[in-house]
């Protein structure tokens, strides 16, 4: 059994779907073994705890820059046997040491279908919003492999889900998650924990 880190920062309902897959058999050799939270006192903790999953607490706020923060998380995550890290709303920069430490062992989803809507300043409501502004009729969600370009890395599994007429950023942001996110998202961690992932260069290969 692979050990999964997730890494959060809010309430952590990324997070519920993958425990909740996880309980119901949907993850294939792997097991979430630890949540790293970068900030105290978040919901995804709770979550956590009420799942059995040990729950700790990296705060940001406690380290002086981004290269400080990122040593210690990768010594941590080392010190955990990690084999895989999602990110699940971890709102949190690390740098390229961090990403490379980790190379193609980081996941995260974007609430978008990438290309579209993501980069710097794409994150939360914001990717909602400009995509209701762009007046787009598909949108989604995307699950990539994280490395030092923000949301470039190679992309794993996407889900389009339909813009509909009168959708404010909330409700399209609710129907993203439910639809896509919350779907995808686990059955790419699935993947990856079975080995049928083949990396190259900017392509994802799902193995039969």
């Amino acid at each position: 059994m692979l050990n999964i880190a997730v890494l959060v920062s809010g309430g952590g309902t990324n997070l519920q779907a993958l425990i909740d897959a996880e309980k119901a058999g949907k993850i294939e050799n792997g097991k979430i073994s630890v949540v790293v939270a970068s900030k105290p006192g978040v919901y995804a903790l709770e979550r956590a705890k009420n799942a059995g999953i040990e729950g700790i607490v990296l705060a940001r706020s406690d380290y002086e820059n981004v290269d400080a923060y990122s040593e210690a998380l990768e010594n941590l995550l080392k010190e955990m046997h990690t084999d895989l890290i999602v990110l699940a709303g971890f709102m949190t920069i690390t740098n390229e040491k961090f990403t490379k430490a980790f190379e193609n062992k980081i996941i995260n989803v974007h609430p978008a279908l990438i290309p579209s809507f993501c980069g710097k300043g794409y994150y939360g409501l914001h990717v909602h919003e400009a995509a209701l502004a762009r007046g787009v009729k598909v949108s989604g969600a995307t699950v990539h492999f994280v490395n030092e370009v923000c949301d470039g890395g190679p992309i794993i599994l996407q889900k389009a889900v339909p813009v509909e007429q009168g959708d404010t950023p909330e409700t399209l942001q609710r129907r993203i998650m439910e639809q896509a996110e919350w779907k995808i998202l686990p059955q790419a961690v699935s993947l990856f924990c079975a080995g049928k992932l083949s990396v190259n260069g900017s392509i994802v290969t799902i193995k039969e």
